[in-house]
């Protein structure tokens, strides 16, 4: 074995290891090893082979794992985390964690796309080869469709959908109805009604790019539904990190508000993200995402949406004239127009984004607020070629 198979096996294993960092598993191939390349150097890789056991590791463990010194492991580490390779923010308890991050959702390809990048042939590449990945992803999920497909669609829910809050015709909030015919629920779920709550609830708000969006204009295919692209908020630890790296920039409660304002007018959806996927837990981010790049909706999905939501639109047919803007600004297709004319809602299909209510001239449309519900939509099967 050559010297450059020996390196590039090398790769491969460090491959492994961020793969199973948590997020969403991608495949160990020649094409992730390209990509790895230009996150890490070889004489990154056995820094990141060190948490093969461990994902998550204090100061001292990482001197013990790696064998470098204090100095040594600190400066190794703040380089990988400028890259979105490691998460190096302190506990509760003020003791620096030292994380290693999945190649996606939420890891180097978020947060490299987070920042603002030049559109440079390097960055065009790297766009490429993310690109020519997920297709290589899709691929295997499709060629065993049948069998990953039931597995997939128990998967727990990636985001929270926090609904829109006011009608854009009339001004007026959107009406909210309680199911009284449900215990409350226990899950610590904010009021998604009001979305500026999110704002209030942290005192540290950072805001980036939207990493989709960015990736979707560097690979020549920028958003059909919006111009805006710093959309994506970050809070807590993760607005530090983001911010301390370069991904993003402290903003005010007020700019915040601002961008949400300007998002809704677009017809963005609100989705937060909970620590390890648990909405439990206090939110990390929220993203406002579009129709069209985000890479959990369904014009994109490789594998199945799995979103939590506390909410589910309700068509008042009375109000209803079929005029199909709801047809048009839902997300997930979950809004169409039935054979009489008016609009109806598929509940399986239903977010509970509130983009329809909001843009509905008639202000038809109202939200029911219930129990937790988990949403999960399979992508289709394709026709072997």
């Amino acid at each position: 074995m050559t010297q450059e198979a020996n390196i590039d096996e090398k790769y491969k294993q460090a491959g492994h290891v961020i793969s199973s960092a948590g997020g969403t598993p991608v495949p160990v191939n020649d094409t992730l090893v390209k990509l790895l390349k230009y996150f890490l150097g070889e004489e990154d890789l056995d820094f990141v082979l060190a948490f093969r056991e461990y994902k998550s590791q204090t100061l001292d463990q990482l001197k013990e794992t790696t064998g470098l010194s204090e100095s040594e492991v600190v400066e190794k580490a703040s380089k990988l985390a400028s890259r979105g390779v490691i998460f190096n923010q302190p506990n509760r308890k003020g003791t620096m964690v030292y994380r290693l991050l999945p190649l996606l959702n939420v890891g180097t390809f978020e947060y490299m796309f987070m920042g603002k990048i030049e559109h440079n042939e390097r960055n065009r590449q790297i766009s490429a080869l993310f690109d020519q990945l997920f297709e290589e992803l899709e691929d295997i999920v499709q060629s065993n469709y049948d069998s990953l497909m039931p597995q997939l669609m128990q998967a727990p829910p990636v985001d929270r959908t926090v609904p829109m809050a006011e009608n854009k015709s009339t001004g007026q909030p959107i009406k909210i109805m309680v199911d009284e015919s449900v215990e409350e629920s226990a899950d610590r779920i904010l009021p998604a009604q009001q979305v500026e709550a999110l704002i209030e609830k942290f005192d540290e708000i950072a805001l980036g790019y939207c990493f989709c969006r960015h990736h979707k204009d560097l690979s020549g295919q920028p958003c059909k539904q919006t111009d805006l692209r710093e959309t994506c908020f970050t809070f807590g630890k993760s607005a530090r990190y983001t911010s301390e790296q370069g991904f993003s920039r402290m903003i005010s409660k007020q700019e915040a508000r601002e961008i949400l304002k300007r998002s809704e007018a677009d017809g963005l959806v609100h989705k937060a993200y909970h620590p390890n996927f648990d909405i439990s837990k206090d939110e990390t981010s929220v993203c406002n995402c579009c129709r069209c790049c985000c890479g959990n909706s369904v014009e994109n999905m490789i594998a199945p949406i799995s979103n939590a939501t506390n909410f589910l639109a309700v068509i008042d047919p009375e109000l209803c004239v079929g005029c199909g803007t709801c047809v048009d600004e839902c997300h997930t297709y979950a809004a169409y127009l039935g054979d009489d004319g008016k609009a109806q809602r598929n509940e399986e299909l239903c977010i509970g984004c509130g983009v329809c209510a909001a843009f509905c001239p008639e202000n038809a449309i109202s939200m029911v607020k219930g129990p937790t519900r988990i949403v999960r939509i399979a992508p289709k099967k394709k026709k072997a070629s």
